[in-house]
């Protein structure tokens, strides 16, 4: 539920985001309006030829009595229109961000610079881009519509057609939505399509609560439109929080020094100049007046290679007597 939950939030952000940068606002709604016009034409067809469409399909309810043949006919145009809706919505998304790749690549890149980091661009030239993000909605597009012929022969099932299918159908599409909205961050990352598709499947809650309101929201005309910029700086934000949740490194502090992280040259981890381990107690390897001091450090003036960092010693009785410090 907390997964649902921030996935509306993250959609929520994205909106705020290119409301507070109206440009960028702006730029992105010019794909989505040439892709809403092609829209309205398919959608225009299919409502005109439905009932065409149904009689071609039911050939066999052609000698039925009223009212069975029209119920029947009726819920299959009713289930294709709702196919068709449901379609649109997918194929709309995946159909505008190639149309308008260079434009949301370039909306995402900022928002994530206005986060603090954004990764560097794929050295690759556009016509390969827009090649990759194709194969990968296809990829997308075909696995949905294998969940969308399995819920549309569900659909005639008595009670559970009408009232259980219709949500779980929603909520697919939510999922697949969120997979298409998320690839323009993902692409830039170099995370390939199944890889995708493995981190929201392990997140379902947040694609589903990401994905889910977009789905219902675009089935309004002219939202679709509206909603879309803010829609990708969403995902964006979305992408930027799950994959350092599953183990991308994110950017260093400055000027901190761990385990992790290489010390300034010349000095151990912890501050000490190479070969002297932080400050020894009297009479100890390594200490002033104990065996003598510490080797000094190479100056990067001479270009000499940073020295080798040498394995902690094992801890246990006697591992620190008797053996000369890892400085020597």
């Amino acid at each position: 539920m907390r997964d649902l939950v921030a996935g509306i939030r993250y959609l929520g952000k994205g909106q705020r985001w290119v409301a507070q940068h109206g440009r960028w606002w702006g730029f992105g709604l010019i794909p989505a309006l040439i892709a809403l016009v092609l829209y309205a034409g398919v959608l225009t067809a299919l409502a005109l030829w439905s009932g065409d469409i149904s009689a071609w399909a039911t050939p066999f309810a052609d000698g039925w009595g009223e009212p069975w043949q029209g119920l029947l006919r009726g819920v299959f145009v009713a289930l294709l229109f709702a196919g068709g809706l449901t379609l649109s919505v997918l194929t709309f998304t995946a159909v505008t961000l190639l149309i308008g790749d260079p434009f949301y690549e370039s909306l995402s890149r900022t928002v994530e610079e206005s986060e603090g980091h954004c990764p560097p661009d794929p050295d690759r030239p556009l016509w390969q881009e827009i090649g990759i993000a194709l194969r990968d909605s296809v990829h997308v597009l075909l696995r949905a519509a294998g969940f969308g012929i399995l819920l549309f022969v569900l659909g005639f099932v008595p009670f559970l057609g009408q009232t259980v299918i219709p949500a779980v159908g929603f909520c697919v599409s939510g999922f697949f939505l969120a997979v298409e909205l998320t690839s323009v961050a993902m692409q830039r990352r170099e995370i390939p399509v199944r890889e995708r598709l493995r981190l929201l499947r392990g997140r379902k809650g947040l694609a589903v609560g990401f994905g889910t309101p977009v789905v219902l929201l675009f089935l309004i005309p002219f939202v679709a439109v509206v909603l879309m910029p803010g829609a990708v700086a969403g995902a964006t934000l979305l992408v930027r929080d799950l994959v350092s949740d599953a183990g991308e490194p994110s950017a260093p502090d400055e000027g901190a020094a761990g385990p992790d992280r290489a010390a300034p040259y010349g000095q151990t981890a912890a501050g000490a100049p190479y070969g002297q381990h932080g400050a020894a107690a009297p009479g100890q390897p390594g200490a002033q007046g104990g065996f003598g001091p510490a080797p000094a450090p190479f100056p990067p003036s001479q270009g000499h290679p940073q020295a080798p960092r040498y394995p902690s010693p094992p801890s246990g009785p006697g591992s620190s007597a008797g053996r000369p410090p890892a400085g020597w």
